[in-house]
Parts: C-alpha cells; sequence; structure tokens
C-alpha cells in the first residue's frame, strides 16, 4: 500500500522518525474530502520522482489518535502535516490539493515552498470589512454548503431553519483571519456569528437563543 495505515500511537512516532520526509493525512470516516486527499497522496506516491526521493505516506484516524491531533492544532479534517526526524516542517489545512502536491513536490528534495509576497490590507480593515460585508456573517470552518466540522455543520442547520439571509467564511481558507479575528473578538473558538457587525456569540449562545425564542429577533435586530 502507497499510503500507509497508522492506527496507534507508536505507530504514529516511528514513522514520522523517518530522516526523509514523511506526509501524514489527519483524516476521518465521516468527512467527505478526505478519501479524494487519500487518493490524491496515493498518485503522488507512484510518481516516479517522488519514489526516488523516499518520501513516506501516511493516513490517520484525527478522532482515534485525538492525542496526536491536539498536539499538532489538528481541528479539522482533512489536515496535511509534512515530517522531518520527527519535527514538523509543513502543513496544509483543508482540502487543496494543488498546495498539497506543490509541498510534496518541493520538500521531498530538500526545497521550501516558494512564496508570492503581495501588499496586503492591514488586518484591522479585512477583519471589519469581512463582518461587515453582509449583516449576518458567519465565521466557520468550510461554508454554508460544505461545514468541515460538527460545531459549523450544526449552527448552519440552526440557522437554516430561520430563513435569514446570511453569509459565511472559510476560516480555513485564511490563516491571518482565522488567528486575528479570535483576538479581533477577543473569542477563542468557531463558529463565531456576526449581526451588522457586533459578535453574537458560537454554537452555545445560538442554542441558547433558539430554545428562549430569541434567535430570529437577534438575526434580525
Amino acid at each position: 500500500m502507497s499510503v500507509s495505515k497508522i492506527d496507534t500511537v507508536d505507530n504514529f512516532v516511528n514513522f514520522i522518525g523517518y530522516p526523509q520526509l514523511t506526509v501524514v493525512h489527519f483524516s476521518t470516516d465521516w468527512a467527505e474530502q478526505c478519501p479524494q486527499i487519500t487518493t490524491v497522496l496515493e498518485e503522488l506516491a507512484a510518481l516516479p520522482e517522488i519514489k526516488s526521493s523516499n518520501t513516506k505516506f501516511g493516513v490517520c484516524n484525527a478522532e482515534t489518535l485525538s492525542e496526536i491531533s491536539l498536539k499538532y492544532k489538528v481541528d479539522s479534517v482533512p489536515t496535511v502535516v509534512f515530517f522531518k526526524n520527527g519535527a514538523q516542517v509543513d502543513r496544509v489545512d483543508g482540502a487543496d490539493v494543488s498546495q498539497i502536491t506543490s509541498k510534496v513536490k518541493s520538500l521531498s528534495f530538500g526545497k521550501s515552498t516558494p512564496t508570492t509576497i503581495t501588499p496586503k490590507q492591514p488586518l484591522e480593515e479585512r477583519l471589519k470589512a469581512l463582518i461587515n460585508k453582509h449583516t449576518v456573517m458567519i465565521f466557520m470552518k468550510g461554508n454554508r454548503d460544505a461545514p468541515r466540522c460538527g460545531f459549523s455543520r450544526t449552527l448552519i442547520q440552526i440557522i437554516n431553519e430561520t430563513g435569514v439571509q446570511y453569509d459565511t467564511f472559510d476560516i480555513l481558507t485564511d490563516e491571518e483571519v482565522r488567528q486575528g479575528l479570535k483576538e479581533y473578538s477577543d473569542w477563542p473558538t468557531y463558529p463565531q456569528l456576526y449581526v451588522k457587525g457586533e459578535l453574537i456569540g458560537g454554537l452555545d449562545i445560538i442554542k441558547e437563543l433558539k430554545a428562549n425564542g430569541e434567535l430570529e429577533s437577534t438575526l434580525k435586530a
């Protein structure tokens, strides 16, 4: 098998201790995009140039090996983490096939992935613009059509029941927003829901508002 199954902590430790590049796909049985990423890794492993680099590929269940997921801050799937000599050297959060492919090819031969530096809008301005993009904005893992964690999925189901119009932002596509919004809003977890630029809260708050019959009035305030 070109992609090894990692099913114990000891197996994981031994696997990533390899001196060449090791690529670990953190997966779950329920996430639709995970089999696609495993297939991509199998195809990469079969490439002659990758074979010659002795790069190893593995897949582990992020929920079964939760202590490993916690250690490497894997809070959504699919996530692909790259290791050399037991140390993390890079990662890709989400099903970004082109980025995974690029990093495998560059890191297999000891090269860093080239980056293009472009001028950026100040983070606080970006966050304010995103928060006010729609009257009701939800910052989540995934999007309204394909939530990528259970909390986000539940929140979307609740909001959909209200019939209120809203927009979403996938925090897995922008690490700067993902980390910056936590500090900006002083709210450490996702999803986060905003109405007219004001933070309402996360899933627990939305559940409370629904239980108290206050959710729709809050969303339409």
